[in-house]
């Protein structure tokens, strides 16, 4: 009986280490995955802040919660199954797709430059009554639900990067890994951008320390120039998240077509970014990434201003035709 009773607890030691193993690799490999789509990541993390930008400050966090909420629900139950499904059972389509989530968001970029060079009502924006609840409100729910838009393209290239990177291997644990590097690089992001978005309150109450002197007085010299720096840093986050939107676009476009074997805009951009390179002795890594992504920026700013006039002329009438048949039915 003894024996019998070591044989089985000998079996449960064997599992929980192998299981403890398993954990570990899922661990060391979605970190390793994750690390390819660092750029992808960062574009995400400057993007992001301009959508808090211009509602009172009790109520940054709150949107940054409901985005980030937004974004792990699209990773887990929409992205993460889709990638499973589309790797196992229509590998063709994964590019077509994510080109389609590139050229949208080209357009969202390009329309934000096109709304800064030639000032217009922006597609999507509405009236606001100011001074209102419904209209606050209002604002937020779309200020919400178009960053959570423009996060599901990202959180698709994110998740596809991370897809590209595993190894071959059980179902379980691809689909582990990826709902690891899902949680991880949301609660990443989306915790620096409530530290970027709150780091003026954080200045606000070092102004006003009453810490002794000198201390004291850092401390508030410190306070103060960071809350004159934030609204600056919020205007460059902002441009920085507009070029992200355009550069990642372009990037994804360029590299379908790569894919297709229409190789010339990626075969240009890497030879511009070697010519460059072979002329700078310094920081030729950083120089590299320069030029590659100003050439995707290029690209993605032609798609996006070629989408502007179709989207207005015809894929938005149709949409709104499309929708208002739908609620008639309904």
């Amino acid at each position: 009986m003894s024996v019998g009773l070591i044989a089985l607890l000998d079996d449960v030691a064997f599992m929980v280490r192998a299981a403890a193993a398993s954990l570990d690799d899922v661990a060391a490999q979605a970190a390793k995955a994750g690390t390819k789509a660092a750029g992808v990541v960062i574009d995400d993390a400057a993007v992001t802040p301009r959508y808090v930008v211009g509602f009172a400050a009790e109520r940054e966090l709150p949107i940054v919660g409901k985005i980030a909420v937004g974004s792990l629900r699209n990773k887990l139950l929409f992205l993460l199954p889709g990638a499973l499904a589309l790797s196992a059972f229509a590998p063709w389509a994964i590019t077509p797709l994510l080109m389609l989530g590139g050229a949208y968001l080209c357009y969202e970029g390009a329309e934000k430059v096109f709304e800064v060079l030639v000032p217009h009502r922006a597609h999507g924006d509405q009236d606001d009554r100011e001074g209102s609840a419904e209209g606050a409100r209002s604002r937020e729910d779309r200020r919400v639900a178009s960053a959570i838009k423009t996060d599901f393209i990202l959180s698709a290239e994110i998740m596809a990067i991370t897809l590209a990177a595993l190894p071959e291997g059980s179902f379980w644990m691809r689909a582990g890994i990826l709902a690891l590097v899902a949680v991880g690089i949301t609660a990443g992001v989306y915790g620096v951008v409530a530290l970027i978005v709150k780091a003026d309150d954080a200045g606000l109450a070092l102004a006003h320390s009453t810490a002794t002197p000198p201390l004291g007085s850092l401390i508030r010299g410190l306070g103060r120039g960071v809350v004159r720096s934030m609204p600056i840093l919020l205007k460059i986050l902002a441009i920085i998240g507009t070029a992200a939107m355009i550069w990642v676009g372009g990037g994804i476009l360029m590299h379908g077509l790569e894919t297709y074997g229409l190789s010339a805009p990626a075969h240009a951009a890497h030879a511009a970014a070697a010519a460059v390179v072979s002329r700078v002795p310094y920081a030729k890594g950083f120089v590299e990434w320069l030029v590659t992504a100003s050439a995707s920026g290029l690209i993605g700013l032609a798609v996006g201003g070629l989408l502007i006039p179709l989207t207005r002329l015809a894929l938005a009438p149709a949409w709104q035709t499309l929708s208002a048949l739908w609620k008639r039915d309904a």
